[in-house]
């Protein structure tokens, strides 16, 4: 199943959580946090101008990206777990 984000809406894949501290130490998974860094795996069409053109994204499919906490809506897709969040919800794209 293929997905497409609508409007200004971006499809992120959360990047996997550290399992062990810089120090050595083993999480479990509940003390895992989650992670706010992730892989755009698809964008929308853009946010609709007035005169009918659509905005350009800052961001593309496949970059790594830095988001804010509580940003997006998590959704499950055959077996994955997908973040859908607005362009405005990232913060950075990492190189």
């Amino acid at each position: 199943m293929k997905i497409k984000p609508l409007g200004e809406k971006v499809l992120v894949k959360r990047l996997e959580a550290e399992e062990v501290t810089a120090g050595g130490i083993v999480l479990p998974d509940s003390a895992k946090e989650k992670p706010k860094e992730g892989k755009i795996i698809a964008v929308g069409r853009g946010r609709a101008l007035k005169d009918g053109t659509y905005a350009d994204f800052t961001v593309k499919a496949g970059n790594k990206v830095i988001f804010s906490s509580y940003a997006g809506t998590e959704v499950k897709i055959n077996g994955e777990e997908y973040l859908i969040m607005g362009e405005d919800d990232i913060l950075a794209i990492v190189n």
